[in-house]
């Protein structure tokens, strides 16, 4: 079983959003803290977090990617346990039953995103289209398949543009600096 782990590669989701995930906190995509707000009138830090923020669910801050993480099932129950306390705490859920339907349902949401290996980051780009959310989703993986440690590294990118493409983010940085 794989879930969703916030990561933070530096310091920038400190600066880009309100409040920015612990590193390390399970997170889920986060789309449901926007439903009582109209997207196209966010700005600032939070427009940032709608368009590109996975919620890390104990600190409710947002995290730039993912990562997908191994994991147990009485681990994913507890995570249900912790969105649900949330949702009613925070999101005004009515009640914890109701509450923990809305976590199962956005906890298996986050677990369908975790198809490719662990170790993988995930990031989110949301949209707001003829008064829907959509939502997007690409995936980095570590081609030697090392520790996230260097952001310079060697990545296979799979996505909406070109599934599978590879990128040699080292080579790109220094043809930028040429």
């Amino acid at each position: 079983m794989k879930l969703l782990r916030t990561v933070r590669l530096d310091a920038s989701d400190t600066f880009v959003f309100d409040a920015a995930a612990e590193p390390g906190e399970w997170a889920v995509s986060g789309a449901f803290a926007f439903w009582h707000k109209d997207p196209a009138t966010l700005d600032g830090k939070a427009r940032a977090a709608f368009r590109s923020g996975f919620l890390g669910v104990r600190s409710l801050g947002w995290s730039t990617l993912a990562q997908i993480v191994d994991t147990t099932a009485a681990e994913r129950v507890r995570l249900v346990e912790l969105l649900a306390e949330q949702l009613v705490r925070h999101f005004s859920a009515p009640t914890i039953a109701a509450a923990t339907v809305a976590a199962e349902e956005e906890v298996a949401f986050a677990q369908s995103l975790c198809s490719v290996p662990a170790d993988s980051v995930v990031a989110v780009h949301r949209t707001y289209v003829d008064g829907a959310v959509r939502e997007s989703f690409r995936s980095l993986r570590p081609r030697d398949r090392k520790s996230l440690g260097k952001v310079f590294s060697f990545l296979e990118v799979e996505g909406e543009d070109e599934p599978g493409e590879q990128i040699d983010l080292a080579a790109l940085a220094e043809r930028e600096h040429k």
